[in-house]
């Protein structure tokens, strides 16, 4: 038997998963799973990118305990954060998407190249995180003075872990930087910013081996295997994972919702980027999505309100109230707040007054989001869908489930699977084959 290992690193959470194929089917087992998160240093969020290494290096020890016949592993991440490097020594900190630092450079961006040129070019829609914006901050402040590499995320750990610099494609267009008819960094963007010609290498295709363990990671975790680029970015490994039959949309539903279609080459025109549509790699297409808000804030919710509450009670709750309100949860006041509750407070003058009624709230507006985006997804691409592809762990909120058929108009295929282990599994399989 062959196994496969994949690492799926979210904002939260990191699980180390050991796949197989028995039957033509897929079958996994989580033999690691650690905590991840941001911190707050000098002001900044910031990700631990040492603890994470760690993290990563003990989990594939764990794997090498249980299972010894391990052909290849991949990582996968979320998008726009990454490490830069000078030689072999990171660059710290490595700030978190959700640090505001490039609220103020972002008009020196919109200065040099406005955004419909920009999006015209890569096709990516506007966040205030993107890595252009994060980039063009570390010029400003200096920090590329010095460096030689950047990494996207997943990318500098399998750095870490082979000594190989690699490029993935998929995670690389979640930059802002990668030209959507030429599938490469956009050579003109990069001068007129200033950002240093250095940093941007050819992007390596997905499913391509760049090497294997290092000596001292093998005598570590006790074993060696391949290692590859799946698709790194997390959004387009769960695409993979999608068993999706027919034209129809999908939601990866995490932090994030990411609400989507595939499609056979980038649609950048102006309605694109009125509805603020992206336009991203994908194995052998491109995903046209649009990332809304997702579980980010109802999990915010349940920290501040009922830590100890368990979600089943919680729906029940929901369920429950009354309350027939919905915000706009993609206002940048959900983005990073202090209180997700006063967050929603500024919204009503009647306001939520039972956690029944927040959660309520937030599913409904989750779901009016969803619908809005559906919307735009039919009116750009001229096509009808009769079903919405649902996974992650939103896929597991019924009665998110049950408000998005209800607002949506639309069957909902909830698919409580981790998708996006089994599309970066299925890649490895797709490519290790002797």
């Amino acid at each position: 038997m062959k196994y496969y290992l994949a690492i799926d690193i979210g904002a939260s959470s990191g699980r180390h998963i050991v796949g197989w194929e028995d039957g033509g089917e897929i079958k996994t087992e989580e033999v690691y799973r650690f905590k991840n998160g941001v911190s707050k240093t000098d002001g900044h969020l910031v990700w631990n990118i040492d603890g994470l290494y760690n993290s990563v290096l003990n989990g594939i020890k764990a794997a090498f305990e249980k299972y010894k016949n391990i052909v290849s592993l991949a990582i996968d991440t979320w998008g726009v954060d990454y490490v830069l490097l000078n030689g072999d020594k990171e660059i710290t900190p490595c700030y978190s998407y959700r640090d505001n630092r490039t609220e103020m450079v972002m008009g020196g961006v919109h200065s040099i190249i406005h955004f419909e040129e920009l999006y015209s070019k890569t096709g990516i829609q506007f966040q205030p995180f993107n890595t252009i914006y994060q980039l063009y901050d570390d010029k400003i402040s200096g920090r590329l003075d010095n460096a030689t590499d950047f990494l996207m995320l997943p990318e500098y750990l399998t750095y870490k872990l082979t000594g190989v610099r690699s490029h993935e494609y998929t995670n690389a267009t979640t930059t802002g930087l990668v030209n959507a008819v030429t599938g490469e960094y956009d050579k003109d963007i990069i001068k007129r910013l200033g950002l240093p010609e250095r940093l941007f290498t050819p992007l390596t295709k997905t499913g391509t081996v760049v090497g294997e363990l290092t000596p001292l990671i093998q005598a570590y975790c006790g074993g060696n295997c391949k290692v590859m680029l799946c698709a790194s970015h997390d959004t387009a490994s769960a695409v993979e994972g999608i068993p999706i039959e027919g034209d129809n949309p999908y939601i990866s539903s995490g932090t994030w919702s990411l609400l989507g279609l595939k499609v056979p080459k980038a649609i950048a025109d102006e309605n694109s980027r009125r509805a603020n549509y992206s336009n991203e790699g994908g194995v052998g297409y491109t995903r046209y999505q649009k990332n809304i808000m997702g579980m980010w804030v109802v999990n915010n919710l349940k920290a501040e309100l009922c830590p100890d509450m368990p979600f089943d009670e919680i729906i029940n709750a929901a369920r429950e109230s009354d309350f027939k309100q919905s915000a706009d949860v993609n206002d940048s006041k959900f983005l990073s707040p202090e209180s997700m509750k006063a967050a929603f407070d500024s919204c009503f003058e009647d306001k939520p007054r039972s956690i029944g009624d927040y959660f309520k709230c937030a599913f409904l507006s989750l779901a009016q989001s969803y619908k809005k985006a559906l919307r735009e997804l039919s009116a750009n691409t001229g096509k009808t869908f009769d079903k919405l592809y649902i996974v992650g762990g939103g896929a597991k909120n019924t009665y998110l489930n049950e408000l998005t058929e209800q607002i949506c108009n639309i069957k909902v295929v909830a698919l409580p699977i981790e998708a996006t282990a089994i599309g970066n599994l299925k890649i490895q399989m797709d490519n290790t084959a002797v």
